[in-house]
């Protein structure tokens, strides 16, 4: 029983973090879907990839 309900913890905090990477993708321009499928698949590191680059527009780097 417990071990289930650990499972279903880790779940649904892997799809809010899958949400919380879309959200940060659309706040920095871009594809709002396409960042929720890749949060989905690897997680806290599509979280930190989003976080890192930056945006296409940035005038910063170029």
């Amino acid at each position: 029983m417990i071990d289930t309900q650990v499972f279903l913890v880790a779940v649904w905090g892997w799809f809010s973090l899958a949400i919380v990477t879309a959200g940060l993708a659309e706040m920095k321009r871009r594809g709002r879907l396409t960042w929720f499928l890749l949060g989905l698949l690897f997680g806290p590191i599509a979280t930190a990839l989003v976080v890192i680059w930056r945006r296409p527009d940035s005038p910063f780097g170029k």
